[in-house]
């Protein structure tokens, strides 16, 4: 399925006669970086963060890494997201490449996979006293799934007080970067269908058994959060075409929240997630531009 996205990508850019995009094989066959540290957060072996730090002097700026793959285990994603990491600890930032259960392993679905990002997110307090970590200067970056995973996260504190998804004291990030991310759940839900699988998002929320299932798993449903957010699409990008970005940017502006969308030209879907592309140099240049504002 996804592999049928990656050759329309291929196909539109061959057809505007702009430079190929990157292709899923191309994503998938990232040489696995190993990290500084590896923290469990729970007993499931994908409830575990790797921290990648930089080699100068703390305190670090974090960044909060979250891969995508369509919340499906076949998809993996925590270790291409590893690259991306120890690219930006070459930059002088700490990463907390954060894995999660995704459908298809125990637990995974609605409340497991939000509260292993809630529980993962958290656990950062903890490391940052013994790896020189500034949680006052906190970024989530996340690829397609990942993207709404970090929406999410930056949108705790507006969770319904009965949500079992609910702590009592989520950690503060200041600011999204979403790469090709899904805000809306439920409004955007038939574009996100034709990559992920009809059902996906029913499996994820559990829809059939469930009154309000976006109520505390659609970003857009816990506005406003305060992170300034930066929606990120590849001109060509077939799973979010950059539209999706826009429409939910202006939902964040009505919201009362800060909002800009990029769209990077001669790039899909992957291209923003593979350290040698251009696109990838600009969501760095965005990084570093809402890193210096949180100072």
């Amino acid at each position: 399925m996804i592999k049928w996205i990656a050759g329309l990508a291929l196909a539109l850019g061959a057809s505007m006669a702009v430079a190929e995009p990157a292709s899923l094989d191309q994503y998938m066959q990232q040489t696995r970086r190993a990290p500084d540290a590896a923290v469990h957060y729970g007993p499931a072996p994908s409830q575990v963060a790797e921290l990648f730090l930089p080699k100068t002097k703390g305190p670090h700026p974090v960044v909060i890494l979250l891969h995508g793959g369509c919340f499906l285990k076949q998809y993996e994603g925590f270790a291409q997201t590893s690259t991306l990491a120890a690219d930006l600890a070459g930059r002088g930032y700490a990463v907390w490449n954060l894995e999660y259960r995704k459908l298809g392993e125990p637990g995974a679905g609605y409340p497991g996979t939000f509260q292993d990002v809630a529980v993962g997110v958290d656990a950062l307090r903890a490391q940052a006293p013994k790896y020189g970590l500034d949680l006052k200067r906190v970024i989530a970056v996340g690829h397609s799934a990942g993207g709404h995973l970090a929406l999410w996260a930056a949108s705790r504190a507006k969770l319904p007080a009965a949500s079992p998804l609910r702590t009592a004291d989520p950690l503060k990030i200041g600011a999204v970067l979403s790469l090709a991310g899904i805000g809306d759940l439920k409004g955007q839900a038939g574009v996100w269908a034709m990559p992920c699988g009809d059902d996906t998002i029913s499996r994820l929320l559990d829809l059939p058994h469930r009154a309000q299932p976006y109520a505390d798993t659609s970003p857009v449903e816990l506005l406003p959060t305060g992170a300034k957010v930066v929606m990120v699409h590849g001109a060509f990008d077939p799973v979010m075409p950059p539209y999706t970005g826009r429409d939910y940017a202006l939902r964040l502006r009505k919201a009362g929240d800060k909002a800009d969308v990029v769209v990077i030209p001669d790039a899909a879907h992957f291209d923003p997630v593979i350290p040698t592309t251009a696109a990838w140099a600009q969501v760095v240049a965005i990084l570093d531009r809402e890193m210096k504002a949180l100072r």
